[in-house]
């Protein structure tokens, strides 16, 4: 039995390694994949382009223009010439958010007394208008407390000191990276693992496979060890892209992070194992495993945070093992997440690996059946 499962992963490595298309489609849209969303799929907002509309022309006002026009999150700061022009800066997209001072801004600040500038924000993409309010509200904040010393006003009572630990310039590519690894590595082990029935049965040689004097339990073991070995391998290389060109810090353990790969991927071969079973035409197995990477992605916590959704998919997101190793990388690149740790992570993988394993054998010898 042993030689037979030997015989059949061999099989299937050469299957996929020998034909030129499927090297390059098992290898480069990944990594193109990883380039490409490390920089696009991101929720941080830069580059905003902000109007002025200065009735004022004080000091003040100038100053506090001069502060958002050198902040790195604003690339075009314009001027408006009248109330009428700001609804279609607005209506356009010319502009994110309006910026109004009134006639008495400066006067108001040179006295002491409460000075108003009005921001008015793009509604129609909410979290970059709740993300642009955060950003002015810290540049009048710091201008604030400067002009405060400056006039020997007393400060506020209270200052907030914030300090991001494990990532603490906030480079965006520190969460985009690792995400990315679990749901690339988890797009390869699918497409592998779900193909490989379906292209039996549609190539014909599906009857020649169930002839042989392999068990079902030994074909299906010949269809997952193939997968994993291709996952692996698939994602250590992204890996290893990760840290060398976008310079992800790695601050973990390469064994826990050995670890949390394979038995990931091993959770993953259970769903894709799972998706061929049920699947006559490769066509078939493609439609599948899309239907079931985009939910898994959206309950992962890789774009919204999973405190955020309804409780009953928050119930349901513990079975998607996407969720239990971003968990995992993130701590393991950025915070050097101790050993018992990552287990208490990444145990959920164990009994979701054994379900859909479980399930792809059922539907595996019911079809042979």
């Amino acid at each position: 039995m042993i030689g037979g499962v030997r015989a059949l992963v061999r099989k299937e490595l050469l299957a996929v390694l020998r034909d030129k298309q499927s090297r390059i489609a098992l290898f480069m849209p990944p990594i193109l994949m990883l380039t490409i969303f490390a920089f696009a799929a991101t929720l941080e907002v830069k580059n905003v382009d902000l109007a002025v509309l200065n009735l004022d022309g004080g000091q003040a006002s100038a100053e506090l223009i001069q502060r958002f026009s050198g902040a790195p999150y604003f690339k075009n700061v314009f001027f408006l010439h009248g109330v009428p022009e700001i609804a279609p800066a607005l209506e356009t997209e010319q502009a994110m958010a309006v910026m109004v001072f009134d006639q008495t801004f400066s006067r108001d600040v040179a006295a002491g007394r409460p000075a108003k500038v009005e921001l008015l924000l793009d509604g129609r993409r909410s979290n970059t208008a709740q993300i642009v309010q955060g950003y002015a509200s810290r540049i009048v904040e710091t201008f604030n407390t400067e002009l405060a010393y400056r006039l020997g006003i007393p400060g506020p009572p209270a200052r907030l000191v914030a300090r991001n630990w494990y990532n603490p310039n906030l480079e965006y590519l520190w969460y985009t990276v690792p995400n990315l690894i679990g749901l690339l590595s988890m797009a390869v082990g699918l497409l592998v693992t779900s193909l490989s029935v379906a292209r039996e049965r549609e190539l014909g040689t599906y009857d020649q496979l169930l002839v042989t004097p392999l068990t079902p339990g030994a074909i299906l073991a010949g269809k997952t060890v193939p997968a994993m070995i291709l996952g692996l391998v698939e994602g250590s290389l992204i890996t290893v892209v990760a840290i060398v060109f976008f310079r992800i810090p790695f601050a973990g353990s390469v064994a826990a992070l050995g670890l949390g790969l394979f038995l990931f991927m091993l959770s993953v071969v259970g769903f894709g194992l799972f998706i061929s079973s049920l699947c006559n035409t490769q066509q078939q197995a493609i439609l599948g495993t899309f239907t079931f990477m985009i939910p898994s992605t959206l309950l992962s916590g890789f774009a919204t945070p999973i405190e955020t959704m309804p409780a009953f998919l928050q119930i349901v997101s513990l079975a998607n093992p996407l969720r239990h190793f971003l968990v995992a990388i993130r701590g393991i690149l950025l915070k050097a997440m101790p050993f018992p740790m990552v287990m208490e992570t990444i145990w959920p993988l164990v009994p979701i690996a054994a379900v859909t394993l479980t399930l792809a054998g059922w539907f595996f010898r019911r079809g042979i059946r």
